[in-house]
């Protein structure tokens, strides 16, 4: 009897290739754009490459871009926030002359831009003639308000009241007043201006009585309050007016001349001494 043998053959395992790791850039980049990081999905590839090449560890590359992104927000909200405050051209914290105003109150502007009165919903109430600055000083310091990211609106009286009607007469008016809520401070420029009738002073006091307390009404006005029976008509609106803007308010009192009579009596001395020259 024969006995067959078998024969077992060793294979040799080859080797194992790894697989290339797959470039993780696309999937990134859908993902940022999902979270809604712009900032993050636009810079992070040369942000890394930047890092690689001045061996910045990952926690300061994050740091780095993490910055860059809420900058960029932090610009498009201000941005938008300027938009929505409606505040004039020109009317800025630059182009005001401050030099015109007495020290005590330059440092009360000054100090008000730190935006601290919002937070305690106070108000702001500035008093004055016509060209003093009443209008130019409080845009200028709501501009200031909104770069450090406060929400502002600025109207007139005259504009206000109209929508204030109008919302009355389409039965909308606590949706209104729900909106300039949702702005902390409301400017309300030249109150007493121009005479307005009983029912546009109705809304307007309906107005200041929703917000007393809830937020911050900034207005400037060329009426003392011993007068302002001449804007709400009747004694016992007008105290209770006055009563809520002044409850929690900074007043201010801009005792100066008129900028535009200056202004004109200035060009018209530069005028009279040029007249020599032109005729001689």
């Amino acid at each position: 009897m024969t006995t067959t043998k078998k024969t077992t053959t060793r294979r040799t395992a080859k080797p194992h290739k790894a697989k290339p790791k797959a470039d993780p850039s696309e999937s990134l980049m859908r993902q940022f754009k999902e979270l809604r990081m712009p900032t993050f999905r636009d810079q992070f590839l040369p942000m890394a490459a930047r890092a690689e090449a001045q061996q910045m560890n990952h926690l300061d590359y994050l740091s780095e871009l993490t910055t860059l992104e809420c900058e960029v927000r932090r610009q498009g909200r201000i941005k938008r926030l300027m938009t929505r405050s409606k505040l004039p051209a020109g009317k800025t914290w630059n182009s005001f002359d401050r030099t015109r105003l007495p020290m005590n109150v330059r440092r009360q502007l000054e100090t008000l831009c730190d935006g601290t009165f919002l937070d305690r919903r106070e108000n702001i109430l500035l008093f004055g003639k016509p060209g003093s600055g009443k209008s130019h000083a409080l845009c200028a310091l709501a501009e200031q308000l909104v770069l450090s990211g406060r929400s502002m609106l600025f109207t007139t009286c005259s504009l206000l009241v109209q929508q204030l009607l109008i919302a009355k007469r389409d039965l909308r008016l606590p949706k209104l007043i729900k909106q300039f809520s949702s702005y902390e401070g409301l400017i309300i420029d030249d109150l007493g201006y121009v005479q307005q009738s009983r029912e546009e002073m109705e809304v307007l006091f309906t107005l200041l009585a929703e917000r007393y307390e809830r937020g911050s009404v900034l207005l400037t006005s060329n009426l003392a309050f011993s007068k302002w029976d001449q804007i709400f008509k009747d004694a016992m609106t007008t105290a209770a007016a006055i009563d809520r803007l002044v409850h929690h308010s900074v007043i201010i009192e801009l005792n100066v001349p008129s900028y535009r009579v200056e202004k004109a009596k200035t060009n018209g001395k530069s005028t009279t001494a040029e007249q020599p020259t032109k005729n001689s």
